[in-house]
């Protein structure tokens, strides 16, 4: 059996970066990922600004009780004149400092009256003005390639002007699931069958993912609807996902299926619990990353086996998420001769964190997969119990 960490290694070493490049619109930039890197053509601030409602002056006026005359208001947005000796002037925030002024004094700390402004404080120089390029310097790096577009790099993106931006092409991802005694929701359930999960769980994975999920397809346990349904997910797809039907059994047909259609797959059993059976081939150019069918075991390898050859498709330059240490907080050891990704909830101890196992960790608990903050990894042949450390995969993080 290969290593997890292998079979993560072998997967990523499968695929390629994508060398394409679209033009997006700004305002659609949101999950893209960047193609190039984002130099800064502005200073931000542009010009020396206020933080603060207050009064602009120079240092070397102030003393307290001292009355400065007020010159006329100006608002952000308008240019005010120089600054007077001895005079202040009234400004907002975000308003530009008028030259001259070294200082913004608060409005709390002033008391105004007939056109002059008194100090109750003494404010020290330079208190309360943002500096010309304090924020982004006009040629340093804003964004490198490969950076996936959430809201705060769009806004940071906004504030240089930018209308439209380099990104990858979004992932074009197909899902196949199989099996006979599968019925989609919402149709009769006749006796034997269950209602399919896969489908909709894979869908939402994906799209949460970032990937454009093209088509989801289902095929009967049936050599050549395997073959056209796979024939016709390959033509819409960069990528195809199929759940169910890897393993060696007599209605495991993915396998012969790609061969019919002039591909192979190669089956890995992996040292991992729930999983093992993962598979990999391609029709044509495009490749079919092949899961287990229990919908437990499809959704914990897709999270934290398959997820970053995903990303590594997508051009991000982060394929890895972080993985976390957390104390297992559990009744019992967990001792396997897999490496297990237990189903966990995390409970916060003050500054440590800790994560409790569901108390059902079979691979048919779909439950768990509701509950869970995300999996607790435990080692082959190495017992953890309650208050051990353990490796956490957060699903917010391995998931998005």
């Amino acid at each position: 059996m290969l290593e997890f960490d292998e079979a993560q290694a072998r997967l990523l070493a499968t695929v390629a970066a994508p060398g394409a490049v679209e033009s997006c619109p700004l305002i659609q930039g949101l999950g893209r990922v960047l193609a190039h890197d984002i130099s800064a053509t502005l200073d931000l601030p542009p010009a020396d600004n206020s933080a603060m409602d207050g009064y602009a002056v120079r240092h070397a006026d102030l003393a307290i009780g001292r009355p400065l005359p007020v010159g006329p208001t100006r608002f952000a947005g308008q240019v005010p004149p120089p600054l007077p000796v001895g005079h202040a002037a009234r400004i907002f925030t975000g308003g530009l400092v008028p030259e001259g002024a070294d200082t913004v004094v608060i409005q709390e700390d002033c008391e105004a009256d007939a056109g002059t402004v008194r100090m109750r404080e003494l404010t020290k120089r330079g208190a309360n003005i943002r500096r010309q390029g304090e924020d982004v310097a006009a040629g340093s790096l804003l964004l490198a390639a490969g950076t996936v577009l959430g809201p705060g790099a769009l806004g940071l993106l906004s504030a240089q002007g930018l209308a439209s931006l380099p990104v990858r092409p979004r992932l074009k991802v197909a899902v196949l699931t199989t099996g006979d005694e599968l019925v989609a929701p919402g149709r009769p359930l006749s006796p034997g069958a269950i209602y399919e999960s896969n489908g909709t769980m894979l869908r939402s994975v994906l799209a949460g993912l970032g990937c454009e999920v093209v088509a989801v397809r289902h095929a009967i346990d049936d050599l050549a609807a395997t073959r056209e349904a796979l024939t016709e997910l390959a033509s819409l797809a960069d990528l195809v996902v199929s759940a169910g039907g890897v393993s060696v059994g007599d209605r495991d047909l993915i396998k012969p299926a790609l061969q019919a259609l002039g591909g192979d797959l190669d089956l890995w059993k992996v040292r991992m619990k729930p999983g093992k059976p993962v598979a990999l081939g391609r029709v044509g150019a495009v490749p079919v990353l092949g899961l287990p069918g229990n919908p437990v075991s499809t959704y914990v390898v897709l999270a934290v086996l398959a997820s970053p050859m995903i990303r590594h498709m997508q051009g991000r330059a982060a394929i890895r998420p972080r993985v976390s240490r957390a104390l297992l907080r559990a009744p019992r050891e967990y001792l396997g001769g897999r490496e297990e990704f237990l189903r966990v909830r995390e409970v916060p101890e003050g500054t440590v964190l800790g994560v409790q196992p569901h108390p059902r960790q079979g691979s048919g608990i779909l439950h768990g997969l509701a509950w869970a903050d995300g999996v607790a990894r435990i080692p082959a042949g190495l017992p953890r119990g309650d208050g051990d450390e353990v490796d956490y995969y957060r699903f917010a993080d391995w998931l998005a």
